[in-house]
């Protein structure tokens, strides 16, 4: 039998074959489709009471699509279902912040996000020129500026700094300082830190994640005003 299926002969020459070999054609094998059955026991073929089901061609699921089915993104946001933190910023305008719980803080000065609160920021010196720019063009504050964190423990593992409407490089020694406490510094454009804070506190947690930010309207010299 294994001879005759690998000769590959015409139907009609296979049907004879099948009869010598002793199995009973129960229909013409004019096309591959025809079922037949086979009683020659001895040569280990199906029973003559069991028919071979006709052959069938593969229909394919996506008949009749011209496109593959659209794939539900708002399904694979893990995060959609996580509540924002009462201090997630909604919006920076030129002189402040607007956040989720619906307050705002838009008198000219930054704020500082801990611990699920917001805190007014001044960094720049009271009464004197709004700077906080050394003179190598370096963001430099004065180490008190972030007194805050100093108090509060545990601390975040990350705090991420929003010099304003431009990334500027902080000096060597605000780095180290920030270093000493214990937290990893990242330094954005404003409008970047507080989409990253939003992002960060929302997936890590509100403890693990701070932010200190300056209004997109700062002005060196000038302050932040708004527009």
């Amino acid at each position: 039998m294994a001879s005759l299926i690998r000769a590959c002969r015409p139907a009609t020459q296979f049907a004879s074959a099948l009869r010598k070999e002793g199995c009973q054609v129960q229909r013409p094998l004019s096309t591959a489709k025809k079922s037949l059955a086979c009683n020659a026991t001895s040569h280990g073929y199906f029973p003559a009471s069991r028919t071979i089901s006709p052959f069938h061609t593969t229909t394919s699921h996506n008949k009749g699509r011209d496109e593959p089915p659209t794939t539900d993104f708002g399904a694979m946001d893990v995060l959609g279902n996580t509540p924002a933190p009462s201090t997630a910023i909604d919006a920076c305008m030129p002189d402040g912040f607007r956040f989720n719980n619906g307050s705002r803080v838009l008198d000219g000065g930054g704020v500082i996000l801990v611990g699920g609160e917001a805190f007014a920021w001044r960094p720049w010196l009271p009464g004197g020129e709004n700077r906080l720019l050394n003179k190598k063009g370096q963001w430099e504050v004065a180490k008190e500026a972030f007194g805050l964190l100093s108090l509060i423990w545990p601390r975040p593992d990350l705090l991420i700094l929003g010099l304003g409407p431009e990334i500027r490089p902080i000096s060597p020694d605000l780095r180290k300082h920030l270093s000493s406490l214990g937290m990893k510094v990242e330094v954005l454009d404003t409008r970047n830190a507080a989409s990253q804070f939003n992002l960060l506190a929302t997936e890590r947690g509100i403890d693990d994640v701070a932010a200190a930010l300056i209004p997109i309207g700062w002005k060196e010299g000038v302050g932040a005003l708004a527009r």
